[in-house]
């Protein structure tokens, strides 16, 4: 009972000065704790749970990780981890592989999440994740007298699920230092052992992190200008104007031509000629409308490639019909479709050209 309460007192201590901290240093801010980028590198050691003496297993072990915190509770990373790893088996037999884990972490600001302010300078992460871990070079297992039938080779390919915390300090607006602290489930065999359980990973990293993109705080609103009313001037004399009659609008000519072609043509064929000969003749006698001439291909035969090539020639033949004809080229806009666009419902009738002049 003495000691809950020593530990109750302790946590109101630790609170109300990290909230006394947290209120003075949001005042000092020129910058909004959230959002931002960070690059973070982190040093330690790890150990994989086995039935070996835990001591003599660990290893050293390094990450680098990027991410965002989008709200100040809110955040995720990308986390590579990796050095070395050992395993052993008694008396004395101890094998050393390789290993890289990549991780896609969730974390989650407990400080913000559960206090009144959106900034403190020491916080505390949840982090949890999944990813895959990839292990390899394990010869010196491989190559023993020990004949383990669950020793892998080549490399090993697992999942990883991660949980950890972190304890992150702020020593400027862009430079914090952490500690962090987190146990990964690995697939079974990792360590060349069968458990037909997951295999465990502890890893402990100090680090450093690099944080980027803060937005500037908003200035303060100016306060209120109070103007005094000016008096109201003398009502200016209505004049009455008399507004001026609408101008009927004068719709400028348009004239659609659709130019169809059998499978595999793209000239004008004879049927088709009095179309043309009548587009001709309505831009002869507008000069001042200009035509858009573009080239379809049906998606029912032929390929994309193919159809865009079709497509193309029959808008351009089309083209080359009116400048023969004497209208001047630079009326002309032409397009291709190919069979991307389907104008029509019936699949025979898109192996068309169509003329718009306006």
């Amino acid at each position: 009972m003495q000691m809950k309460k020593i530990f109750a007192l302790a946590a109101m201590a630790i609170c109300s000065l990290t909230s006394a901290q947290a209120q003075s240093a949001a005042e000092q801010l020129d910058y909004k704790p959230a959002p931002y980028m960070f690059i973070g590198i982190q040093g330690g050691a790890q150990t994989t749970f086995t039935g070996y003496d835990q001591l003599k297993l660990i290893t050293p072990t390094a990450s680098v990780s990027f991410g965002a915190f989008f709200t100040p509770t809110v955040g995720a990373r990308l986390h590579v981890n990796g050095m070395w790893d050992k395993q052993g088996y008694r008396p004395n037999f101890e094998y050393n592989y390789k290993y890289v884990t990549t991780d896609l972490d969730l974390m989650l600001n407990l400080f913000t999440l559960f206090g009144k302010e959106t900034y403190y300078p020491l916080n505390v992460y949840l982090i949890g994740g999944i990813g895959l871990n990839y292990a390899w070079d394990n010869d010196e297992l491989i190559n023993s007298a020990y004949n383990n039938p669950f020793a892998w080779e080549d490399n090993r390919l697992s999942h990883n699920a991660r949980i950890g915390a972190m304890l992150d300090y702020n020593l400027a607006k862009n430079w914090s230092v952490n500690l962090e602290v987190s146990a990964n489930s690995l697939s079974d065999r990792f360590n060349s052992k069968y458990s037909s359980k997951d295999d465990w990973m502890l890893t402990a990293q100090i680090g450093v992190a690099y944080k980027f993109g803060f937005k500037a705080k908003p200035a303060p609103a100016p306060a209120p200008v109070v103007v005094e009313p000016e008096p109201e001037p003398a009502p200016a004399p209505v004049v009455v104007k008399e507004e001026p009659k609408p101008q009927p609008v004068v719709k400028k000519p348009e004239m659609k031509t659709e130019i169809f072609y059998a499978i595999r043509e793209t000239t004008v064929t004879a049927s088709e000629q009095s179309k043309l000969d009548t587009l001709i003749k309505f831009l002869k006698e507008n000069t001042d409308t200009k035509v858009t001439v573009t080239g379809y291909a049906d998606a029912g035969t032929g390929n994309p490639r193919i159809n865009m090539n079709y497509s193309k020639q029959r808008a351009e033949n089309v083209a080359k019909a009116l400048t023969d004809a004497g209208i001047d080229a630079s009326r002309i806009t032409v397009d291709a479709k190919g069979d991307t666009v389907q104008p029509f419902s019936e699949n025979d009738k898109n192996r068309v050209s169509i003329a718009v002049a306006k």
